[in-house]
């Protein structure tokens, strides 16, 4: 999109899923920054909302739980209000008090301790995976490696039969599918929660089963035995299983298909890392800035206030647009690049920040962190051979399918 194509700035409106499509969003939100880092959209398919689109302001939002709300009964944290009477509250639409009791109730899935215990797993799995691509081999990465690594692992963190693990993909997928994509998993609010009901029944027996310390460590367990989270309602188990599945798996599968394109577009950079497998952590936090798995949240105000010389009202939307902050040229230099050795990469907001950020992000990076140490260590290299299938989104930069054939 070239800048003599760029509307008038007060008609920028980066909410339309087409353009993470088409991944062409990038000219929109560099002028957002330029000019209007706080900017009101007055009409749009999802009502009026202010934009955020620099990094520092995105991250002062974040911080500031007591003028920017979470809470689901006010419509959630993504752009599009939850439907009246269909509001599934998990702890990630929830601010303080409510919030934290119910995050430290699963935060130890991601401590250091548990790290280590799945690293072995996660290689193992892995290097059986890898062990199976002959090379000359086509294939779709997303299914072949990016779903199946991340759904095998979400299985085993809620303690969920692996042979049913892609029951997990597909509750993610219509969890967070926009009812108005060319071909959608559901077509109204009613049949997406239909399905989410199907996937709380599914969940029941292992819950039940599992009270009274009768599991092991896993997410269900440890909320089933949780005085704060055992009795939960319906409602907030049903937005809790949402919340995990969907967290448990789209940043991590999505930054593994990412992660191949920008390796593959930029061969200088994997040229680099081959040469330097130290470099392979920062380089997993760069694929993560550089993807960013997770587009936005949103946030509601409690309350009239100024924020980045605007005056927002009591009610309105502020849309934190992490895939603009995260190529914020105030904080990346030559932000649009991709670069293994970028010495501020972990500054990314793919995360968020503050006291909703992902309680499983070292859990990501791990899983990211492993693949691409077996990937070199076998001397293994992708090509694209066909342009990606990106999801028609406004929430999440996934991918359907990625055509790709080992060469190496």
């Amino acid at each position: 999109m070239a800048d003599k194509d760029l509307p008038e700035l007060d008609r920028i409106d980066v909410s339309d899923p087409a353009i993470y499509a088409s991944d062409s969003w990038q000219p929109l939100f560099e002028r957002l920054r330029a000019e209007a880092p706080v900017h009101y959209c007055a009409d749009s398919a999802y009502g009026p909302f202010w934009s955020v689109s620099s990094h520092d302001l995105i991250a002062q939002a974040e911080l500031d739980t007591a003028h920017f709300s979470n809470r689901a009964d006010l419509g959630g944290i993504q752009l599009n209000d939850i439907a009246p009477g269909l509001d599934r509250p998990a702890f990630v639409s929830m601010d303080k008090p409510e919030h934290t009791p119910r995050r430290r109730a699963v935060a130890p899935i991601g401590n250091r301790q548990s790290l280590r215990a799945y690293e072995d797993l996660i290689r193992e799995r892995t290097a059986a995976l890898l062990a199976g691509i002959a090379i000359g081999e086509e294939f779709d990465w997303v299914s072949r490696v990016s779903v199946d690594l991340t759904s095998m692992m979400l299985a085993t963190m809620l303690g969920f039969p692996q042979e049913r693990r892609h029951e997990l993909m597909y509750w993610s997928d219509v969890a967070t599918a926009n009812l108005n994509a060319p071909h959608p998993l559901v077509k109204t609010e009613d049949e997406r929660y239909a399905v989410l009901e199907q996937m709380a029944d599914a969940f029941q027996p292992l819950w039940e089963a599992r009270k009274d310390g009768r599991g092991g460590f896993d997410l269900i367990t440890m909320l089933a035995n949780d005085p704060v989270t055992q009795d939960m309602s319906r409602a907030e188990f049903i937005g809790t299983l949402f919340l995990l599945i969907v967290g448990g798996n789209d940043t991590t599968r999505n930054s593994m298909s990412g992660g191949l394109i920008a390796l593959h577009d930029n061969p200088d950079q994997r040229d680099l890392v081959r040469q330097n497998p130290d470099l392979i952590p920062n380089m997993v936090s760069e694929m993560i800035r550089y993807q960013t798995p997770v587009i936005h949240m949103r946030r509601t105000a409690l309350a009239d206030c100024e924020f980045g010389g605007q005056t927002i009202r009591k009610g309105e939307k502020l849309v934190l647009w992490y895939v603009s902050g995260n190529r914020d040229e105030a904080v990346f230099e030559d932000a649009e690049a991709f670069r293994v050795d970028r010495s501020n990469a972990r500054r990314h907001l793919a995360f968020g920040a503050g006291i909703h950020r992902c309680v499983g992000d070292r859990l990501a990076e791990l899983q990211l962190r492993i693949l691409w140490e077996e990937v070199l260590a076998r001397g293994m290299m992708f090509e694209v051979t066909d342009t990606p299938e990106r999801v028609f989104s406004n929430f999440i930069r996934g991918f359907s399918s990625l055509l790709v054939r080992r060469v190496i």
